[in-house]
């Protein structure tokens, strides 16, 4: 447990306790009276509101939609479902600039809705909620099916045949076991559009403001880092009390359960209840995430002879130090070391959380994990320039820091990902390799490995894929001849021209691809280390 305290100390606690420092202290002395007099703000309370509960209707709406995809993919074996699932996880990766700007060309003036039917949703905050749910749709899918795909069937079937109806078997039995996973992805989803950014920013416009829009503006644009600190503080106060009540409620739902090789549990659709489930659960994937893809690699193409894909490889001297294409590279090795530290990281912590004789104090260890999917990424890499800047952590030169702020993302992917299943594991198959001899090095690779071992695939495809797609605090630690895809994206997309705006869909596109080649990987991996067809 030490590596991980050590790891969020130093590069999550330390920088952001930097710049609400920075923020809040006038000449050696705190300014707490600050935080008063902003929140009595009208227009500050309003955003509040507004952030949280659009957050819960976010979450609420994608749970509605993406749970029953996560039971198909879990349960049903169709032609092309691995290809599918790695298509649903591409919007998950895309910057969320990328996002707001696909959902305005689909719903926005002059958007596809606007052509067809005369509707513009862009006013409205529906644009916002289904922007949410094509990005988040891929949380649910994975973190819920995962775990889907591995419990027993026989013991619903058990329930059937003792009377109870399909609802009840499935409300009595599979639902309690579910439980853990589903908190865990409503806790990301509610996390990931507590702190919306850039679809707010784009789709919200002056009408609507997120607590991470509102912190961007007073840092970039108004240049009042005192409001900045006092909202950066209220944001965090609100994940902290959110995460301690969910850790508290996960641990009483706790339970030993029988995890099944996936390969015994997904079957060909059986009734017309099941194919209609399928077709619905393939419409909604069609309308909701491949239609604005689609319109990505459309504005992408419309250029004679790939001429916004041509113009990736000159460099104009003006918005990058190299050609955009460039980025590519960039994104593929700061993301397999993000990656590589989110694994180690995450898999020693879940590991930890898992243990019998662990203490209260680690036990709350658990909740501080999910805070920097809380806490604005504006203020983290903010704060990774102020304060990794002096020995002996002065990183600022060096490539490492880009790799660090992504895993701080993608750590707790790895550990809402792998808990509910390790915490499934029967503790008495520990005990009996332990009391035959099996050091715990042995335990873990002999017993707890071959049960987690799809989890921990899946978390290093979650954690791959958020660094490919991480941009708030890269963008302030990015360098100028080592930019990613989604910072390339965002400087392209605020210089004016068609050009520019070509290339960033361009670009966006090169991007869904090399997700979704990643993915794929991933799945064929999977497949052959589980058995699953």
């Amino acid at each position: 447990m030490v590596l991980p305290v050590a790891f969020f100390a130093v590069f999550f606690a330390y920088p952001v306790a930097a710049i609400v420092g920075r923020g809040l202290k006038v000449d050696g002395a705190w300014q707490l009276g600050r935080i008063g007099d902003v929140l009595a703000q009208s227009d500050i309370r309003h955003v509040l509101w507004f952030t949280t509960w659009q957050a819960l209707a976010s979450t609420a709406l994608t749970l509605l939609i993406a749970l029953p995809g996560a039971y198909v993919f879990a349960r049903f074996d169709f032609p092309g479902r691995h290809v599918l699932r790695a298509v649903v996880t591409v919007p998950f990766v895309l910057p969320t600039v990328v996002v707001g700007t696909a959902f305005l060309a689909l719903v926005g003036r002059g958007g596809l809705l606007d052509d067809l039917w005369g509707v513009r949703l862009d006013t409205t905050v529906w644009a916002i909620l289904l922007a949410h749910v094509f990005f988040n749709y891929a949380v649910v899918v994975r973190t819920v099916g995962g775990l889907w795909a591995q419990l027993d069937p026989r013991q619903e079937e058990a329930a059937r045949m003792l009377g109870a109806s399909r609802l009840r078997a499935w409300r009595k039995v599979t639902l309690p076991a579910l439980a853990p996973a589903v908190a865990a992805a409503a806790l990301m989803v509610f996390l990931f559009t507590f702190t919306s950014f850039g679809v707010v920013q784009i789709l919200g416009g002056p009408t609507f403001s997120t607590l991470e829009v509102e912190i961007y503006r007073q840092t970039s644009e108004v240049f009042d880092l005192s409001t900045a600190a006092v909202l950066t503080i209220v944001q965090f106060v609100a994940v902290g009390a959110i995460l301690a009540v969910h850790a508290w409620t996960v641990r009483r739902r706790e339970t030993a359960l029988r995890l099944v090789d996936p390969a015994v549990t997904a079957r060909r659709p059986r009734g017309a209840g099941q194919w209609s489930l399928l077709a619905g659960v393939l419409v909604s994937v069609l309308l909701l995430l491949v239609l604005p893809l689609a319109v990505l690699v459309q504005r992408s193409l419309d250029s004679p002879d790939f001429g916004y894909y041509r113009a990736l490889t000159h460099d104009d001297g003006g918005t990058f130090l190299v050609p955009p294409i460039a980025a590519i590279g960039n994104s593929l090795e700061y993301a397999v070391a993000a990656t590589a530290i989110a694994v180690v990281i995450g898999g020693l912590a879940a590991a930890a959380l898992t243990r019998r004789d662990a203490g209260r104090l680690v036990r709350g260890f658990d909740a501080l994990l999910m805070l920097p999917l809380g806490v604005s990424a504006v203020t983290v890499g903010f704060g990774f320039l102020i304060s990794l800047d002096k020995p002996p952590v002065d990183l600022r030169s060096s490539w490492i820091l880009v790799p660090l702020a992504q895993a701080l993302v993608g750590v707790p992917f790895v550990v809402r990902t792998m808990l509910p299943v390790l915490r499934a594991v029967d503790g008495r198959l520990r005990e009996a390799a332990a009391v035959l001899g099996a050091s715990p090095w042995r335990v873990w690779r002999e017993v707890d490995l071959p049960l987690v071992r799809r989890a921990l695939l899946i978390a290093a495809g979650f954690a791959f894929a958020v660094s490919l797609g991480e941009f708030g605090a890269t963008v302030f630690i990015a360098r100028p001849d080592n930019p990613t895809l989604p910072v390339a994206v965002a400087r392209l997309l605020s210089r004016p021209g068609d050009l520019n705006y070509g290339q960033a869909m361009a670009l966006s596109t090169i991007l869904m691809v090399v997700c979704a080649v990643a993915l794929l990987v991933l799945e064929r991996l999977r497949t052959d280390r589980t058995g699953e067809f």
